[in-house]
């Protein structure tokens, strides 16, 4: 179909280890609870995964949108979970640094 986009990969197959806008969104969605840790959002589509951008967007607002205002738990799950990502992602490869196309 012409203009239709492939499904989203999921997060432990998509590009950069998973360090990509999706990626986050799904992140911030497993520390809120919104989702399982185990769900990779493996075949949702472009729509799927906006609402769940404004699930975690509304989720976000209520603190701020500061890691330091996010209730204590919250908070650890979310710095367990960065770390995860950025020790698998390095591992794969990904680099932190910009280049010149950032």
């Amino acid at each position: 179909m012409r203009g239709a986009k492939k499904p989203y990969a999921g997060i432990d197959k998509d590009i950069d280890g998973g360090m990509t806008v999706a990626g986050r969104i799904i992140r911030d969605a497993w520390a809120f609870g919104i989702i399982p840790e185990t769900e990779t959002c493996a075949g949702w589509n472009t729509q799927a995964l906006e609402d769940l951008w404004t699930r975690t967007h509304d989720e976000w607002e209520k603190y701020g949108h500061q890691v330091s205002q996010l209730p204590e738990d919250i908070r650890e799950r979310y710095m367990r979970i960065q770390r995860d990502a950025f020790d698998k992602a390095r591992k794969a490869g990904w680099d932190a640094s910009l280049n010149d196309n950032d």
